[in-house]
């Protein structure tokens, strides 16, 4: 299978241009049943009630009939059941799409199977939702940008709701350009349509792609290849007067110019460019910040302090090295500081009474997840700060368990020995970020 799925790669490499029109039978039982055993044990059940654990034990049923009712196009999509999540830090709720669990294999195992082809076809600029890329190389070639090309101006910008306002006519005319097998475009078509079951009640989808479903990722990446990421290297970059780069995480992006007046031509025109694809700018969170190392060294020279831009998570700052040479510092957002510190409050709140074996573990294992995303060169002294909040709040909900339970310090810092806290540690340091860049 994999030899397979290796020569389409091959295939769409070579030629560009080739519109593939046989692919359904690259959708196997075994590729199935690999995307099955993907998903987490505990996933939610879609509409249908089914949990993984009996989707497997009766996937030689349904398996069989799902596959013949996709090669004669007469696979139905189950209702998609809706579920509002908390967006973190805000009191508003986010929409979350539960599609039932043999129809997220077959999603899953459809995604594979295309990716072969699209993953030829991205480019560099585009990091969210791609096999072995990850937020950290959209940030180490964000830092070697700005370091090390000609940026002076750098444009951050959102999408609003971008999941709900995906055009499915604009986006079945792009999956089209590559591939032309009718059952693949009949699945996605019906995938699209699916309805939403929300509170007993069925909303016919006519616009976006459900958050949750596994094949929504690879298609929101292609709706922005041919809106956005295209067009920037295609039309924009060679009508400006200077050097511009992109850098894309899912519907999060930054763009980096070496002039002024290139950045605020193309603010006006990525606002009519979107507009035609159904897509808008979030306001709040779109902004043009003078940013790089000539900036710093203008900024100085007039007695000014440069603005920061935020990016995935990230506060990013001009300074300096020791050496005296220009270099972007970072720092945790304080948003996201605030929700780190209060997931840690909430859990230690949850298991003060659990032995102090059980509270060591589980407390390391969410502070090992905060260092390995957050521990960028530049960041030790956020990670420090949450690493002495988790030691006095372990300490205050120790002595909370009990009228007399009260620790003092010195007895405190003997049980860290005996179950020590996760110190810190920086998982990317600034020598690690050039290679890491995708340039």
């Amino acid at each position: 299978m994999e030899t397979k799925l290796e020569a389409i790669a091959a295939k769409a490499r070579k030629e560009t241009d080739l519109k593939f029109t046989s692919l359904c039978h690259h959708v196997t039982r075994e590729l199935i049943w690999e995307s099955l055993c993907y998903i987490p044990p505990d996933s939610a059940p879609g509409v249908d009630g089914i949990t993984v654990d009996e989707a497997k034990e009766d996937f030689g049923f349904w398996v069989e009939e799902m596959l013949r009712s996709v090669h004669r196009q007469g696979y139905k999509a189950p209702l998609v059941r809706r579920a509002w999540i908390p967006k973190p830090g805000k009191t508003a709720k986010r929409p979350l799409g539960v599609p039932c669990i043999a129809d997220r294999a077959l999603q899953r195992s459809v995604s594979i199977v295309l990716s072969c082809i699209y993953e030829q076809d991205f480019l560099a600029c585009s990091f969210g939702g791609r096999p072995n890329l990850s937020a950290h190389h959209a940030l180490a070639t964000l830092n070697e940008i700005i370091a090390g090309r000609k940026v002076s101006w750098v444009l951050e910008a959102d999408l609003k709701n971008f999941f709900g306002s995906l055009d499915h006519g604009w986006l079945l005319r792009f999956v089209e350009h590559r591939v032309g097998d009718p059952r693949i475009l009949s699945l996605i078509r019906r995938w699209l349509k699916a309805g939403v079951l929300e509170d007993g009640e069925v909303h016919p989808s006519e616009t976006g792609t459900p958050q949750g479903g596994s094949i929504s990722v690879l298609l929101s990446n292609i709706y922005l290849h041919y809106a956005l990421d295209l067009w920037f290297e295609k039309v924009v970059k060679p009508r400006l007067r200077g050097e511009a780069y992109l850098i894309r995480y899912m519907d999060d992006f930054v763009v980096c110019f070496q002039f002024r007046s290139d950045a605020l031509r193309f603010q006006d025109v990525l606002v009519k460019r979107l507009g035609k694809f159904s897509l808008e700018l979030e306001p709040s969170k779109t902004r043009l910040v003078e940013f790089g190392r000539f900036a710093l060294r203008d900024a100085k020279a007039r007695g000014k302090k440069l603005e920061t831009i935020y990016f995935l998570g990230f506060t990013h700052y001009c300074t300096r090295n020791r050496k005296g040479n220009f270099r972007v510092g970072r720092k945790i957002e304080k948003t996201r500081f605030r929700r780190s510190v209060q997931n840690l409050r909430s859990l230690m709140r949850e298991i003060r009474h659990h032995s102090l074996k059980e509270q060591s573990n589980k407390i390391n294992q969410v502070l090992r997840g905060h260092y390995a995303y957050y521990g960028l060169g530049g960041n030790i002294e956020s990670l420090f700060k949450i690493y002495r909040f988790t030691e006095r709040y372990w300490h205050k909900m120790l002595c909370s368990r009990s009228r007399k339970s009260y620790i003092t310090w010195e007895r405190f810092q003997f049980l860290k020995q005996v179950f020590p806290l996760q110190r810190p540690k920086i998982s990317l340091p600034y020598s690690r970020m050039k290679s890491f860049a995708v340039l």
